[in-house]
C-alpha cells in the first residue's frame, strides 16, 4: 500500500501544494509553515503524510486538546483517491489518538464540500445537527494595511 508517516517541517512545501490542489481544503493564514509548524510540535507524532515513489500524495493533520481530538485538511492525491488512502490516513490518526488517551475526535467540513461529507459519512462520522460552529476573525488593527 502506502507508506504512511509522521508529518514533518520539512514535509510542509509538498503538504502545502497538495493542499491548494485539493478542492474542499480551506487554507487560511494560520496555514503557514510558522502556523503548521507549531501545530506539529504541539502535536507530536499526530500528524501523518503517504507516500508513492518519494512523493507525498496524501496528507492530514491531526491533534488534541487534552479530551478531544480534532482532524483537519485531509486530502489524498486525485489520481490516489478511491484506494483506501484516506481511510488509512483517518485510522492511523484515530489509532494515535486512543494510544493518547483521547477517545473521540472531531472534524469540521464546508457545507458545500459534498465529496467530503459523503467521505466522512462512509467512515461512519455522523453530523452533528444541534452545533453551530461560531468562529472569532483576527481583529484588524486600525493602523494596518490591507
Amino acid at each position: 500500500m502506502f507508506p504512511i508517516a509522521e508529518m514533518c517541517a520539512d514535509d510542509y512545501d509538498e503538504v502545502l501544494a497538495l493542499w491548494q490542489r485539493c478542492e474542499g481544503v480551506g487554507l487560511s493564514p494560520s496555514d503557514s509553515q510558522e502556523g503548521v509548524c507549531s501545530f506539529l510540535l504541539r502535536n507530536p507524532g499526530l500528524s501523518l503524510v503517504a507516500r508513492q515513489d518519494d512523493r507525498i500524495v496524501g496528507a492530514v493533520l491531526c491533534g488534541h486538546d487534552g479530551r478531544r481530538g480534532y482532524l483537519y485538511h485531509l486530502a489524498v492525491a486525485a489520481e490516489w483517491r478511491r484506494r483506501g488512502l484516506g481511510q488509512a490516513l483517518v485510522e492511523a490518526c484515530l489509532t494515535r489518538l486512543a494510544a493518547a488517551g483521547i477517545p473521540k475526535a472531531t472534524i469540521v467540513v464546508y457545507t458545500h464540500n459534498q465529496d467530503g461529507q459523503r467521505f466522512w459519512s462512509r467512515l461512519g462520522w455522523k453530523q452533528r445537527a444541534d452545533l453551530v460552529v461560531l468562529q472569532q476573525l483576527p481583529v484588524q488593527h486600525p493602523d494596518a494595511k490591507g
